[in-house]
């Protein structure tokens, strides 16, 4: 073999090696949005769907099957809250919008701001589990002594019904989790 046919041989395993590391890098920064993307479409991981209110024209139809929805509140160590649902738990009707109520009180003496995350169990739950209006990733900030109520409207897909791994859950769980915003990155 020539020098100029290793010298050729080289350079292409260079810049394959090269091109490979970029698309490396592209999918890890395209890898969240993808995430994201993922489990939207598929309610993986319990992400439950959000409301579009393009499709509110086509309300889905309010099916007699009833599905217990259970209400779940944690908070972080950190954040000197108490948040509860007003009710623990609900009996719906497939398709039909209903609201929960949740409670949050600053049990400290300075204001505090806090954000909640969420989660549907089961999982096959999630894409089924649809969200008008919820308070969930939106900075609460709350005065000292301070309590305020919370709502979340949902509904529950009638297509959970046409859905083998879903059409026999009898209950679900939304979860919430609040924790303190860190001032420091407080959006402005």
């Amino acid at each position: 073999m020539t020098s100029e046919t290793t010298r050729r041989k080289n350079s292409r395993t260079g810049i394959i090696a090269g091109l490979a590391a970029a698309a490396m890098v592209g999918l890890g920064f395209a890898a969240v949005p993808l995430y994201n993307l993922f489990c939207k479409v598929t309610g993986f991981n319990g992400t439950t769907q959000r409301y579009d209110p393009v499709a509110a024209a086509a309300e889905p139809k309010v099916l007699s099957d009833t599905v217990s929805v259970r209400f779940d509140s944690n908070v972080s160590p950190k954040l000197p809250w108490k948040f509860y649902p007003e009710h623990p738990r609900d009996t719906v009707s497939i398709g039909a919008r209903d609201m929960a109520i949740f409670i949050a009180r600053n049990e400290s003496s300075q204001p505090v701001t806090g954000t909640a995350t969420f989660n549907v169990t089961p999982l096959q739950a999630g894409k089924y589990f649809t969200k008008i209006q919820c308070f969930c990733f939106t900075q609460q900030t709350l005065q000292p002594g301070e309590q305020v109520r919370m709502p979340v409207l949902f509904f529950v897909d009638p297509k959970i019904k046409d859905d083998v791994d879903a059409r026999d859950i009898q209950e679900i769980t939304l979860s919430y989790t609040f924790y303190p915003v860190d001032e420091g990155k407080k959006a402005s």
